[in-house]
């Protein structure tokens, strides 16, 4: 086994494919390929799972790019304190449902960040993605919410996938409406009085159900609605269109253009919004900056810390 081998793992598992990372490593795909399968051979393990789908890591391999990953660091730290070279890039990967308060947290973590060198990055993205982005370690962090109806399947999903929920939060359910709806001086909404108005909610793809949905509630039937995959185009439709989204109620700098604002809708329901982490993976430094700047965004905006 040799450092030349891990850091081809990790190029791979980061790439996401075996042609990209040859690209990115200078090297011939079938020399990327048979140094790996040489490394499974010595290991007797199998690293990466190969269909024509793409490349995937195995349980095995993910628990081996946890040690590859620590055994880099600690070669660099050695290059760093007897050759003088630059440390490693500061690298933190998240992937979250589309809230508002992550990225907030997210611009914090960078700032405080006392480093020449970084490459970050956050994805906002369905549901199903996410879990397989923290299985794959292709994300440290990800973060969603639990509500009654969907933390059975979300719960046995993420136990398969050797997955941790760490709750954050728990937050009553508001609507982000536009601020010349005429249910915007109402202290509480009903899914009743939002009716006439289009339903906009994150779409989850093919494989999405209801209970990958962002949304903890919706209506039993709408005949205006509109499927989105970014928040820029939620906040613009619920403007233009007079649209509405159920939502934990948390804005920032994005809201407070006088256009948008947020209701308490009548529900029983709440979403417990949480980190999930895979249980292999240590975390890295910047990684738990984040975490120490995601609550204490939630904490300023005015929710109770889960412990």
């Amino acid at each position: 086994m040799t450092l030349l081998q891990l850091k081809y793992i990790v190029k791979i598992v980061e790439c996401g494919s075996m042609n990209e990372a040859s690209h990115a490593l200078y090297v011939s795909q079938p020399a990327l390929s048979s140094s790996v399968k040489e490394l499974e051979n010595e290991l007797g393990i199998e690293i990466f799972t190969r269909s024509s789908q793409g490349i995937a890591l195995t349980v095995d391999g993910a628990e081996f790019l946890t040690y590859a990953r620590q055994v880099l660091d600690q070669a660099d730290l050695l290059e760093e304190r007897y050759k003088h070279a630059k440390p490693r890039k500061q690298l933190c990967q998240v992937s979250t449902q589309h809230y508002m308060f992550a990225v907030e947290a997210f611009v914090e973590m960078i700032n405080s960040i006392k480093s020449d060198e970084y490459e970050f990055t956050i994805r906002e993205t369905r549901t199903r993605d996410i879990i397989n982005q923290v299985a794959n370690m292709q994300s440290e962090i990800g973060i969603l919410y639990l509500s009654d109806f969907n933390k059975d399947v979300i719960g046995k999903l993420l136990r398969e996938k050797h997955l941790e929920f760490h709750p954050l939060f728990r937050a009553p359910l508001h609507v982000f409406i536009s601020r010349n709806n005429p249910l915007a001086a109402k202290k509480l909404i009903t899914m009743e009085d939002l009716k006439p108005y289009p339903f906009i909610q994150y779409e989850q793809g093919e494989e999405g159900s209801f209970y990958f949905y962002e949304e903890a509630v919706w209506p039993e039937y709408s005949p205006k609605q509109i499927n989105v995959t970014d928040r820029a185009t939620i906040l613009n439709f619920i403007i233009g269109l007079n649209g509405y989204t159920v939502c934990t109620g948390i804005d920032n700098g994005d809201l407070n253009n006088e256009k948008i604002v947020t209701v308490p809708l009548d529900s029983d329901e709440t979403m417990l919004v949480g980190w999930i982490t895979n249980e292999r993976a240590k975390l890295s430094k910047a990684a738990e900056t984040y975490l120490d700047k995601l609550k204490s965004v939630v904490a300023d905006h005015g929710y109770k810390l889960i412990d």
